[in-house]
């Protein structure tokens, strides 16, 4: 089945949608700290991340994907915080891609749209959630994300080779939504090509599916190194304040 025939089938239908949160990597840039489980208001960082999914009226069920050593440590502080949305911890794959495989395999049947989001940007809005949500329900693929504001040149060798236009340069957040259908033949589509994949919308958009761009938040930062964390903090107790 192509893909305007599984969307044209889809759009009869009420959408329901699946989060699956990848959160694998080995936080090499953290130097030694864990980003997932470093502390961020008082609780490990991933805690704040499921919340935002956990409290989001347009996420029926999350997966939470992560290495094998911290599954059980989550798998507690789940249970612990209440966070019950969340009924599959497993294990990553060796890449990005391999582990969002590995969690759309858990993704319940009932559910039509998966919400691909990054276990490291903890201070995600719930209406960055739902617009994206929204968006991909209607056109099968959306993705937040914010204009660029510093100009961004193309360096070959060390050496400017042109300016780009910023006009039409967005940061691209998550979570990015797909249609589960289309998202799962496009991924695995990718995954035999062997294709490069330097973020989820990357597979729909190589299987022909138009990616929306909806509204992200600047504050929907990702924590990659000890600087975003402290960053992090001061917007988490900015947003507590307000």
């Amino acid at each position: 089945m192509g893909v305007s025939s599984i969307l044209r089938r889809f759009s009869t239908r009420g959408a329901t949608c699946a989060a699956v949160i990848v959160a694998a990597g080995s936080a090499s840039r953290m130097k030694g700290t864990d980003k997932i489980m470093a502390e961020l208001g008082g609780e490990p960082l991933i805690l704040t991340t499921l919340r935002a999914f956990q409290n989001s009226q347009d996420i029926q069920q999350i997966i939470l994907v992560t290495r094998e050593d911290l599954q059980e440590q989550i798998s507690l502080l789940c249970v612990q915080k209440r966070i019950t949305k969340v009924t599959k911890i497993c294990k990553g794959g060796q890449t990005r891609a391999e582990s969002v495989k590995e969690g759309l395999a858990h993704v319940s049947k009932d559910c039509d749209l998966v919400a691909i989001h990054d276990g490291a940007r903890p201070l995600v809005t719930d209406a960055v959630i739902h617009d994206a949500v929204r968006k991909a329900a209607k056109f099968g693929a959306a993705a937040p994300g914010v204009p660029v504001k510093d100009t961004i040149k193309e360096v070959h060798g060390g050496v400017v080779d042109k300016t780009l236009d910023r006009a039409s340069l967005y940061a691209i957040q998550t979570p990015q939504v797909f249609n589960l259908d289309v998202y799962r033949a496009a991924l695995e589509t990718a995954l035999e090509k062997k294709d490069a994949l330097t973020d989820d919308c990357a597979a729909a958009e190589a299987y022909g599916l138009n990616v929306v761009i909806t509204p992200g938040d600047e504050t929907n930062l990702k924590v990659t190194t000890p600087t975003d964390l402290i960053l992090a903090e001061a917007l988490l107790k900015a947003r507590s304040a307000s």
